[in-house]
């Protein structure tokens, strides 16, 4: 039987115009701001409330696998927040994993695929109240770096992934990535059930499992974000717009919801800060930058699961918590939309509810 080898390009998370290149670890007390110095410009975290539930919970003990492109094990805002990841990228036959998950620039700087694992993993649990670049979701949680993808991604690679951060203890794990539309008619028809597989593995284990809805602006969640039991995350503005770029929040059990993507326009404040690799930072910053697209919008909700699960709740309570306290703007909670599914999550909510 001929074995489908499935390509994914990260890049089709990153909404165009995303890096305006040309243009410019320890939890906050609950009753101020962080010190980071761009806290003021993450207009995510305010969107979402996550300085409020900080005071509840900030994800210590949890661990949040990346699953994706990589991480920059040298980041200055990723110090003592690593546990031990693995790669699955151009393994030498048999042998896999085959490294540690770190981010490996061909040139040193490398490309949106590149930073793509390191900004999201920022955008999850990135050092808070350090008094360096930026705040984290979680600011507690720990980041397990498993890289799956480079420019292109392969299922097998993904599935092995999904596995491996299941069996290594991750409590979350977010998967920033899509795969091209002939691929998801694929896996719908059932054809292709490697990640989807592996997916329903990690969620028999437990870990709640959070993914990317997509940038094509097409209906339905994108796979894996359109796996059942996955909570699919579309993308906002910084107005709480559904933006223009993002799949609309379809699947057949409602498990969506909608988080910060940023505008993919062309001023770096309207998109989302977070870290680049060391070095290669953008819009006047050395290791920080911003990007947009659903690939950032899932690394927050990455991040609330990760502040619930630290709280002692299982899978099924994390969800429910995330589902029920999301809100839509105008409409209020409790309310499935095509634009935002259940809401805008809400982590203040989220962790008193």
């Amino acid at each position: 039987m001929r074995i489908m080898r499935t390509r994914t390009y990260v890049t089709a998370l990153l909404a165009v115009s995303t890096v305006a290149a040309t243009v410019v670890a320890l939890a906050a007390p609950s009753n101020a701001a962080p010190n980071d110095p761009l806290f003021g410009k993450q207009w995510g975290l305010t969107q979402i409330n996550a300085p409020q539930a900080w005071a509840s919970s900030t994800g210590a003990g949890v661990v949040i696998a990346v699953v994706d492109s990589g991480v920059d094990l040298h980041h200055p805002d990723l110090q003592g927040k690593l546990v031990p990841g693995a790669t699955f990228v151009n393994c030498p036959a048999g042998q896999r994993p085959c490294g540690d998950g770190d981010w490996k620039g061909t040139d040193g700087i490398g490309d949106a695929a590149d930073v793509h694992g390191t900004h999201v993993a920022g955008i999850a649990a990135a050092a808070t109240n350090n008094g360096i670049g930026i705040a984290g979701t979680a600011p507690d949680a720990k980041i397990m770096p498993v890289k799956v993808l480079e420019t292109i991604g392969f299922y097998e690679d993904m599935a092995d992934g999904v596995r491996w951060a299941t069996d290594h203890g991750a409590n979350v794990i977010n998967m920033s990535f899509a795969g091209l539309p002939h691929e998801q008619l694929l896996a719908l028809l059932g054809l292709e059930t490697r990640l989807s597989d592996a997916i329903g593995y990690a969620l028999n284990h437990g870990v709640a499992v959070i993914a990317a809805a997509g940038n094509t602006a097409t209906p339905l969640c994108r796979d894996p974000a359109f796996t059942r039991d996955v909570i699919c995350v579309v993308a906002t503005d910084r107005n709480q717009l559904k933006t223009w770029y993002s799949e609309l929040g379809l699947k057949p059990d409602l498990k969506v919801v909608a988080a910060p993507g940023g505008a993919a326009l062309v001023n770096c404040d309207d998109d989302v800060w977070s870290l680049l690799p060391t070095g290669a930072g953008t819009c006047g910053q050395q290791d920080y930058g911003t990007l947009a697209g659903s690939s950032m919008s899932s690394p927050y909700v990455a991040g609330v699961a990760a502040l619930l699960a630290a709280q002692g709740r299982n899978r099924a309570s994390i969800y429910n918590a995330i589902l029920s306290t999301a809100r839509t703007p105008l409409l209020g909670r409790g309310v499935y939309t095509p634009l935002y599914g259940r809401g805008i999550v809400d982590a203040a909510a989220a962790v008193t509810s």
